[in-house]
């Protein structure tokens, strides 16, 4: 195909991912306002927010990797019409992720109790367990939210999900402003006012949501057939047998950064706070690269549905073309920035020092990162779930993470060390997921 034939495929890709994109990049701009404003309450409130939301991301997403797997499911039917499957799809959806949820609520909450074994600095314990416990509270709502996301986008509707996210991030961010520093007379709670910003606008989120069901006039009939459907045993399996391997793949990947940022406390407080400077920043990109994903997921499942084989690929290499140049470019830009973009979060000069040191890592790994992301968002467009999971075990479980703790910790070469790992898993996991696709698309 010429430039110009793939001109219609970038804006169609577009035109799904960016409602997502905007949501993703909302929702990690509030972890960047969040962590800018605790990070000046103090660096050990900085250390204790990474701490916690390193260890609170695990159960996070593993249970937003569950709800994914309702989007190629309700793409699939979607795309052949058959509206009563759709609305099934949704009230057994519901069932499965509200039961998952509320499982890996008790487990998060009952984790809580061990934090100060996991050799962090125990001022950095002592102000990361009530935060904790405040993010935990927050799941449920949000995960509820994320059901009918998720449903949203297989029908292909990613905008009113944008809408609420959007919104509920700018309540994050103006109660961030009232309880963390205690103006207009809010009390002055530091790092736990950050905590329980976060709780009400997550509460916020799928209130919001209930008069788009009840009004909504394009998806009706889709939303009166979820309030009549039966709850299905068959259905129920096909739903979490889908989306549990996602979350799976998702927690592998992410712990390897969660056990990285136990790393760095191991090796000082500083190079913690550092860490979450850098791979803040770097998830800046990646969440842009998330949306770009959702939404070739949500071309794949449906021209997989239609039976557009030709139109099934030329998604996917449009999605290709667009994350490696945006990633490529982000690269650039942290390479250029890498003394003044830290500076943001912090003023102590050995956490900036780290920090920019990382981000050099971070430009490396850019590219890779878009490139393993548009990978599964394709593999799942094709339901295609399990064995991806296995080869994100291995690649940042299996050699990844060997080898964080071999340059980090074995050979002393520090923050820098741990993140050399990030970048070999990530490279590795690229060419895994490269070869299961091509088995798929039969590419030369």
């Amino acid at each position: 195909m010429k430039f110009s034939d793939y001109i219609p495929l970038y804006r169609r890709s577009l035109h799904l991912a960016f409602p997502v994109i905007l949501s993703q990049v909302g929702q990690v701009t509030v972890s960047l306002v969040d962590n800018m404003m605790v990070g000046h309450v103090g660096t050990v409130e900085l250390a204790a927010a990474a701490f916690s939301i390193n260890i609170f991301h695990i159960g996070m997403l593993l249970g937003i990797g569950i709800t994914l797997g309702l989007t190629p499911l309700v793409g699939h039917v979607y795309s052949q019409k058959k509206e009563q499957e759709v609305g099934e799809y949704l009230k057994n959806g519901l069932v499965v992720h509200g039961v998952t949820t509320l499982v890996i609520t008790l487990v998060m909450a009952i984790l809580s109790l061990f934090l100060d074994r996991m050799g962090q600095p125990a001022e950095v314990v002592a102000q990361a367990r009530p935060y904790y416990l405040l993010l935990v509270a927050s799941l449920f709502p949000m995960l509820i939210f994320y059901t009918f996301k998720q449903f949203l986008e297989g029908v292909g509707n990613t905008k009113i999900a944008m809408y609420i996210t959007l919104t509920s991030n700018l309540v994050n961010i103006v109660l961030n402003y009232l309880l963390i520093y205690g103006k207009f007379g809010f009390p002055e709670w530091g790092l736990n006012g950050a905590g329980i910003a976060t709780l009400i606008s997550r509460i916020l989120m799928p209130l919001m949501l209930i008069p788009f069901i009840l009004k909504n006039k394009q998806y009706k009939q889709e939303f009166r057939i979820a309030y009549h459907a039966r709850i299905k045993l068959k259905m129920l399996k096909q739903v979490f047998a889908v989306g549990f391997p996602i979350g799976l793949q998702i927690i592998v990947e992410v712990s390897t950064f969660s056990f990285g940022a136990i790393m760095m406390g191991w090796i000082s407080k500083e190079a913690l706070a550092a860490h979450q400077v850098a791979i803040g920043l770097a998830s800046f990109s990646y969440m842009i690269s998330l949306g770009l994903g959702a939404g070739t997921t949500i071309l794949v499942s449906h021209n997989r549905g239609a039976n557009n084989r030709l139109r099934l690929r030329q998604s996917i290499y449009a999605s290709f073309h667009l994350v490696i140049l945006f990633m490529a470019s982000m690269g650039v830009v942290f390479v250029l920035l890498r003394y003044q973009l830290p500076f943001l979060f912090t003023e102590d000069a050995a956490v900036l020092v780290i920090a920019a040191n990382l981000l050099i890592v971070a430009a490396l790994f850019q590219v890779f990162d878009g490139i393993q992301v548009i990978l599964l968002a394709s593999l799942r467009g094709l339901s295609d779930v399990k064995h991806p999971m296995f080869m994100a075990f291995i690649s940042y479980m299996g050699f990844g993470l060997p080898i964080s703790y071999l340059f980090g910790i074995v050979l002393e070469f520090g923050a820098m060390g741990v993140w050399i790992g990030f970048l070999s898993g990530l490279a590795f996991a690229s060419l895994l997921f490269s070869l299961r696709l091509k088995k798929h698309l039969h590419l030369d």
